[in-house]
């Protein structure tokens, strides 16, 4: 097939050449994106998913690249309840609720991807008695939004026919337009959303579809090191693009006889730009059939066992096909084995983007400057509410459960974390990506500090720093720890805070398939993750309750950042007056940018007295009032704050 913006074809009838002209495709609502994949994945519940692994900021970085959509896959599946009604978990829907608004204020293109995927389980040939009622209650909450928004029915349906999943897909695009009739639908073939099966899918009456395909031709190449294909290809590497018999490595033997050998024996005919190109070309026929709007919704190449340079050159050359024809295009995956960091690095968009694989795609380079850790100098917020970013949960729980967003009684805010039902050694993981110098903060004692709650008498826990195992053979991950008991707590049901000085932790040794007593071998300059252990005994029967986890310090407690991200000012206090103040105070405060905005009054404790607002608001200047009626005489926290700022200051009531 010939690219470009028409193909001619002649065709002689008698002495005339008639000439046929095809029609370019429509013209896609974006062009370039990316899935953020892994973040409402993997789960067995909403409870589960750590919300601060992509924040706003995530979102500006992506569309300073130049990309102008996001997918996002979620598991709906797994969050909801029993049959029939499948009931969403209110949970999921505060969280996507929250990120479809920062792309609406960003102005980035949203897809609302169902990933309820299995890849060793056969799509249900009953998956429309879930699809229909997950899909309506989506449609009901997001029908008045904007049109950014895009439902995605169901990724990649497999080992069930077209034929069935063409019924299925027709019921669920009747149930959402019972509901809503506005907002864009992407549909896709049976067969893992292959192009090839394109062409068995119906023509369809609605006019507000976009058509999707997957892409990751050659499989042999874009899938070297994978392990989770059967058999697995954890042992394939440097297989080159495009093919070069010089540089093609030898097939590993347990490979020999399985369909991996025979796509090795043809990567000769596959390995190159215009095999890559036929097969798009497949799915451009489709659409120039059907003027259909195309999107490849995932295309990639993972990156353990290959060459920064094959892959570039993989992506370079499908992004360009798809370009040419007029295909949007979403990368799998933004950060991850199929992403645009460099492999091993700490995922950071100021130091770790790969600029090669980021070229390929067509898209901006940002400024790089190369990592380097210094000692922090402020404190850090771990847990408030959410686990915070840069922050990753590695959680040893056992038969134990852990729930990061425990509505009832919150110390603070919205959420606590709870833990339940522990075994001995179970642990609460909090890894700091990248590793922490916290040696400024311990000469400046600063503490680690947090509120915790619980019922059952003499429990007792640790909690603990752990520092890097380098490649040292006589170095181990040390610990230096803090035991948590009747001591320090009465274990009587109350919220109770517990500050420790960062030098009144003690060095307890190292387990690394072996235990290895302390010897002053820790090193605070190399603080690798924050630990709540089970460490004496089991909690079996035993309840707790954590909120506020931070390290901080006396002249920090009313100004410690939510973040540890540097994020744009968003908001200026003019005023707060009069202050002191008897019957109502006027607080005047200034937007910089939209934002989500809370307005609290707090008491001396920290604790929340009044929620004057909670929603939010354009750029421009706002006054709220205070009413003293609310409030006994005594010392109050005025505490504003926006999506990336926190502004406090001390009030007294007098009456």
């Amino acid at each position: 097939m010939i690219h470009g913006k028409f193909i001619h074809q002649a065709v002689l009838t008698g002495l005339t050449a008639v000439v046929i002209c095809r029609a370019e495709l429509p013209e896609p609502p974006f062009s370039k994106g990316v899935n953020l994949a892994g973040w409402f994945q993997h789960v067995q519940s909403a409870s589960e998913i750590q919300f601060s692994r992509f924040t706003y900021q995530d979102f500006e970085n992506i569309r300073s690249l130049g990309c102008d959509h996001i997918r996002l896959p979620v598991e709906l599946s797994s969050f909801t309840g029993p049959s029939p009604d499948y009931i969403l978990d209110p949970l999921i829907l505060k969280f996507l609720d929250e990120v479809i608004s920062w792309a609406e204020d960003l102005g980035i293109h949203f897809i609302l991807d169902n990933h309820s995927f299995d890849p060793s389980v056969d799509t249900s040939q009953e998956i429309l008695d879930l699809l229909i009622p997950v899909w309506k209650q989506l449609a009901e909450r997001y029908r008045e939004r904007s049109g950014l928004i895009y439902y995605e029915i169901l990724n990649e349906p497999h080992g069930v026919s077209d034929v069935r999943w063409n019924e299925i897909q027709q019921g669920v695009i009747d149930a959402i337009r019972m509901i809503d009739s506005t907002h864009t639908l992407v549909i896709g073939p049976a067969g893992w959303n292959s192009y090839n099966n394109l062409q068995y899918m119906p023509v369809y009456s609605d006019t507000l579809l976009i058509y999707t395909f997957h892409f990751y031709a050659p499989f042999l190449f874009t899938h070297q090191g994978a392990g989770w294909v059967e058999p697995s290809m954890e042992t394939l590497e440097a297989v080159p693009y495009p093919y070069n018999a010089q540089q093609m490595p030898e097939l590993p033997g347990p490979f020999r006889g399985t369909w991996i050998e025979s796509s090795y024996q043809q990567y000769p005919q596959q390995g190159n730009d215009a095999y890559v190109r036929s097969l798009i070309d497949i799915a451009v026929q489709f659409g120039e059939e059907r003027q259909a709007v195309l999107w490849c919704g995932e295309f990639g190449a993972y990156l353990p066992n290959s060459r920064t340079e094959d892959r570039a050159r993989w992506h370079e050359t499908v992004r360009t096909c798809l370009e040419e024809n007029r295909i949007a295009w979403s990368l799998w995956e933004y950060n991850g084995g199929f992403g645009i960091f460099e492999p091993g690095s700490n995922g950071l968009f100021e130091s770790d983007i790969n600029a090669p694989i980021v070229e390929s795609l067509g898209l901006a380079v940002p400024t790089q400057q190369p990592f380097e850790l210094k000692p922090d100098t402020t404190g850090f917020v771990i847990y408030d509410d959410y686990v915070r970013e840069h922050i990753e949960m590695n959680q040893w729980l056992g038969a134990a459960s852990a729930d990061f967003y425990h509505e009832l009684d919150p110390y603070k805010g919205d959420f606590c974390m709870t833990w339940t039902g522990a075994d001995q050694y179970d642990v609460l993981n909090f890894g700091f990506s990248p590793v922490r110098d916290l040696t400024r903060l311990v000469d400046e004692e600063y503490w680690l500090e947090f509120w915790i709650r619980g019922s059952s008498s003499e429990v007792s826990i640790d909690v603990r720093f752990v520092d890097t195992d380098t490649e040292d053979p006589d170095d181990h991950p040390w610990r230096m720890h803090f035991r948590i008991d009747d001591q320090i707590i009465d274990w009587n049901g109350t919220w109770q805070q517990v500050r420790i000085p960062l030098n009144d932790f003690t060095e307890q040794g190292a387990w690394e398939d072996a235990w290895f007593n302390p010897r002053g071998d820790y090193d605070w300059s190399r603080t690798a993750m924050f630990e709540i252990v089970a460490e004496y005994h089991d909690l079996k029967m035993v309840d707790l309750a954590f909120d506020e986890i931070r390290v901080s310090c006396e002249s920090e407690i009313s100004r410690i950042p939510e973040s540890d991200t540097p994020c744009p000012k968003q908001i200026e206090l003019d005023s707060v007056y009069p202050n002191p103040f008897n019957e109502q105070a006027m607080i005047r405060y200034t937007l910089l940018e939209s934002s989500r905005v809370q307005l609290r009054i707090l008491d001396i404790l920290g604790r929340e007295a009044v929620c004057l607002l909670h929603e939010k608001q354009g750029r421009g200047t706002f006054q709220i009032q205070v009413n003293g009626a609310l409030l006994t005489s005594g010392i109050y926290i005025m505490d504003l704050r926006t999506d990336h700022q926190i502004c406090r200051q001390k009030m007294v009531l007098i009456k």
